[in-house]
């Protein structure tokens, strides 16, 4: 199959279109020069309108777990504790990197299972440097309630560290007012830019808990602020100048859609999933409770009886539609599809229809009609 012709519809990388792809061609420029930090800053100015938040941006060249370690690596030492709270794939990382900084205390779930907010707040009673969380947990589908949990890290002292990679620029992220003291984005997830990049905001408190005797050296959030306050805006070591002039395009077009209208397309397009899915018996694979709800940005649904998700990634394939299949011990029990980037509701309507018409074919339903007109009647009333 010809990849040009693929629709990506799973949780990242998701399709860049043409715009960004061009801009990318652009020739490389002196990265200590005007004509970068006037890129830079552009970016960092409608990043801050994405984030919600007035704490200082930074972009690393490299990818959202590239901005994980930083977050961790420049605040957890030896005998620091650092919460972790788990409920999925990204969640175990992050937690897995607290680990390899400071003294982890995991708080750990079922995959996509609800936090326990009476547990996490006896864990702060004991006392903790920071808290780690992913917002929106791909692996399992579920957005977790940053909210509440900030409010609790700050009843208690410690910091926040908020996972935001697939929430933020397609989801209502509240950055200052939630009190993410650090929060994370990938540029290939609803940014819709090509991988390579992460954007990391960072507050104040903070960069005053970066008191460990030693940083990490490429991760050094310390140093991004340094050369981020000089005469012309840079990052300590060198930009993946192609993905930067990528990032601003993609930027632009968030900005041009407004992030209300954004967050509405991300949000409509993941309700239409849940009433085609519904109409057709299939059940979603996340266990909310009364503070979690279902992503915004990709659904997660469990694999119906006698039918494997992979092999729902593979028919969906032979369409010319990628979808995501479960990851570790989930694989194969559960199917997902993306929401996220500049997908448009066609190319939501078009994946229900496949994934209605496979279901036919399995003998699962008598009539795709119903599905479809499930999603079209969420998006028309959208």
């Amino acid at each position: 199959m010809d990849l040009e012709d693929t629709l990506l519809m799973m949780p990242g990388p998701v399709t860049v279109v043409p715009r960004v792809l061009r801009a990318m061609s652009k020739p490389m420029i002196n990265h200590r020069g005007d004509a970068f930090s006037e890129m830079y800053d552009d970016c960092r100015n409608i990043l801050a309108d994405v984030f919600q938040t007035k704490n200082d941006i930074f972009v690393i060249s490299g990818s959202g777990t590239a901005a994980m370690e930083a977050a961790v690596g420049c605040i957890a030492g030896p005998s620091d504790r650092i919460i972790s709270l788990e409920n999925g794939k990204f969640g175990e990382r992050l937690k897995d990197l607290a680990g390899m900084y400071g003294d982890v205390v995991p708080l750990e779930y079922e995959w996509g299972h609800s936090f326990d907010l009476d547990e996490l707040e006896k864990a702060l009673q004991e006392g903790a440097k920071a808290v780690t969380m992913v917002h929106n947990e791909t692996s399992s589908g579920i957005l977790n309630p940053a909210k509440e949990i900030g409010a609790l890290a700050r009843k208690y002292g410690a910091l926040f560290i908020m996972d935001g990679v697939t929430s933020i620029g397609g989801d209502d992220v509240r950055v200052d007012e939630w009190g993410a003291d650090i929060a994370i984005v990938g540029s290939q997830k609803c940014v819709a830019a090509p991988p390579g990049l992460s954007m990391i905001s960072v507050s104040e408190r903070a960069f005053e808990a970066m008191d460990k005797e030693s940083l990490p050296y490429y991760l050094d959030l310390k140093a991004y602020r340094k050369s981020a306050n000089k005469d012309k805006t840079q990052t300590p070591y060198t930009p993946a100048i192609p993905l930067f002039y990528g990032l601003q395009e993609a930027l632009h077009i968030v900005a041009e859609e407004g992030m209300e209208a954004r967050i509405k397309r991300h949000a409509t397009g993941a309700a239409a999933v849940r009433a085609a899915m519904d109409v057709m018996g299939i059940e979603m694979f996340p266990q909310l409770d009364e503070h979690s709800n279902y992503s915004n940005t990709v659904s997660a649904m469990k694999a119906p009886e006698g039918l494997d998700g992979n092999a729902i990634k593979k028919a969906m394939l032979k369409s010319g539609i990628m979808i995501a299949g479960g990851q570790a011990h989930l694989s194969g029990k559960i199917f997902r599809i993306g929401s996220m980037g500049n997908v448009t509701y066609g190319d939501m309507m078009r994946t229900i229809q496949q994934a209605a018409l496979i279901f036919k074919k399995e003998g699962l339903i008598n009539s795709v009609g119903p599905a479809i007109e499930a999603a079209a009647d969420v998006i028309d009333k959208a």
